[in-house]
């Protein structure tokens, strides 16, 4: 497989980094790597077990969001083949690519340093136990086709229908760390981009809100089997009823 780890990363505005990033750490029970980068802008979180796979990053304008690392053995070859298949590359390095999609989803190629253990869930004194675990992609209705051949291509992952005619997902292997789900936004302009968002697998959705709330974010709409949030940055997230060791949706 080309691809041989993901990393998602939330990109948080200046004001709120610091709070945000206590907030991910405190709700992912992880520690924070030294920063780093030419002003110090970016930082691993360290899960209790298991290899990083969540980074926060700064920035100095606009709202933030969440982008993609794709971790590779050769930055090169595959940031060619991302082109290839649609992408655009904003910039390069010796072992960084910066990309965007064909929709104008932000993503990296980055040198793959052996990551291989996926981290299990956080428990909770209320009982339940949840996981950071997915990447949500919203596309635009007029990108979505285009899009989700892109994604599959590109990470070599099947296609498999979800419980809502809106999503799929592409299958991963047990050893991964991050799901990836695609989601058919209802609407969007003619010139909106392909944004993402993180979401928790949760052996209790309201009891998961709950601790979130206590911890800085700010609880949402609840739907059949997700809850929406907004972390301190007001960047949006899901608390979900999928399973955390699995990854999938209970059996009703």
């Amino acid at each position: 497989m080309a691809i041989r780890w993901m990393t998602a990363f939330w990109d948080l505005p200046a004001p709120t980094f610091r709070a945000s990033t206590e907030f991910w750490l405190n709700t992912t029970r992880s520690t924070l790597s030294p920063y780093r980068g030419p002003d110090g802008e970016f930082a691993t979180l360290f899960p209790p077990n298991g290899d990083p796979y969540l980074r926060v990053q700064r920035v100095e304008s606009g709202d933030g969001g969440n982008h993609l690392d794709l971790h590779v053995d050769s930055v090169a070859a595959e940031a060619d083949r991302a082109a290839s298949l649609g992408a655009t590359r904003i910039a390069a390095e010796e072992e960084l690519a910066v990309m965007r999609s064909p929709g104008g989803f932000p993503f990296c190629v980055v040198d793959f340093h052996g990551e291989s253990r996926r981290t299990g869930p956080v428990f909770s004194p209320a009982g339940q136990h949840s996981l950071v675990d997915q990447l949500c992609i919203d596309i635009p209705p007029h990108l979505y086709d285009r899009e989700v051949e892109f994604w599959s291509a590109l990470t070599d992952r099947k296609r498999v229908p979800s419980i809502r005619a809106e999503f799929e997902r592409l299958e991963r292997s047990p050893g991964e760390a991050l799901e990836l789900l695609l989601q058919r936004l209802e609407s969007a302009g003619s010139h909106e981009a392909t944004r993402a968002h993180v979401d928790l697998a949760c052996t209790d959705v309201d009891a998961e809100a709950e601790r979130h709330a206590g911890l800085g974010a700010v609880v949402g709409e609840r739907f059949g089997h997700w809850r929406v949030m907004n972390d301190p940055s007001g960047l949006p997230y899901c608390i979900t009823t999928r399973d955390p060791d699995t990854g999938r949706m209970p059996v009703l």
